[in-house]
């Protein structure tokens, strides 16, 4: 397939940057925490790119884009509207876990954007203790590990946190850790300058109060964090006025890599329900 790549500069002169494949309405999926445009979305891209035209940026100090010291969720946020608004028409946005609260902050502060989904969108502010506290253990684990070069591991580490164990075994079967492991250091900066960010954040009640286009929540129902997405599903929908929460059955928080049939379903489900121009429902 037809492959290009697509370039903006952030607010502080970051460039951003990030693959384009496939035909249509303009579509940006946005990498979470770990990962990044080049391979978070690798699974599902095969059954988009016939309808539309993908997007697949990286935030700063990741795949194509340049890197800068600051990786605050204000800066990361600036880069996804960067790019979102580059492009030069109105764009569907997708986030997964960690990008979550950065598209729904696009979305409330840019024309550019006609509809939102977010898979499983983290919301830290809503976390039960009992999560925070297996949370914070697991970072220190990964942090020891990724400061002796033990990247693989610290990988490793991550799964168990967030992964139940079919995606476990599913990832087992692939080279899941190896291709991942480039991307924890990038993880390990944004989730420290995230703990250390007192600002104001995109899932703030009144950020959230701010998005005026149609928003799809969707969380799967293997999950292994459940408690802590359907609170934050929950959350979103209480201030954003036209959201909606769906849930996909079978499937974890993983479901990009080893469930993208059903996810992409329900991308395309949702925005051709929303009137995305140029796209019809199966």
């Amino acid at each position: 397939m037809t492959e290009r790549i697509h370039g903006a500069v952030s607010a502080d002169g970051t460039g951003i940057a990030g693959r384009v494949q496939g035909n249509g309405p303009a579509l940006v999926l946005v990498h979470g925490a770990i990962g990044d445009g080049d391979i978070a979305w690798e699974a599902v891209l095969p059954h988009l790119t016939g309808r539309f035209t993908c997007y697949l940026p990286s935030t700063r100090g990741r795949g194509l884009s340049s890197d800068n010291p600051d990786h605050s969720p204000e800066r990361l946020e600036q880069d996804v509207t960067a790019f979102v608004e580059s492009i030069g028409e109105p764009v569907s946005l997708v986030g997964w876990s960690g990008s979550g609260e950065w598209v729904l902050g696009v979305a409330a502060r840019s024309r550019s954007v006609a509809a939102v989904a977010a898979y499983e969108p983290a919301v830290v502010s809503v976390m039960r203790e009992s999560d925070r506290s297996r949370t914070v253990a697991v970072l220190e684990k990964m942090g020891t590990a990724a400061a002796e070069g033990r990247l693989v591991d610290a990988a490793r580490t991550f799964a168990p946190w967030i992964c139940n164990d079919d995606e476990i075994a599913a990832l087992e079967k692939t080279d899941f850790y190896e291709r991942w492991a480039g991307r924890v250091p990038a993880m390990l900066r944004f989730l420290q300058a995230d703990a250390a960010y007192e600002g104001p954040r995109s899932t703030d009640p009144e950020a959230l109060g701010k998005v005026g286009v149609p928003v799809l929540l969707l969380r799967g129902e293997q999950t292994l964090l459940g408690d802590w997405f359907t609170d934050a599903a929950q959350h979103i929908a209480r201030y954003v006025a036209d959201a909606s929460v769906r849930e996909l059955p079978d499937v974890g928080h993983f479901a990009p890599l080893v469930a993208p049939v059903a996810l992409a379903e329900a991308l395309v489900s949702f925005f051709a329900s929303v009137g995305v121009t140029g796209l019809t429902a199966r």
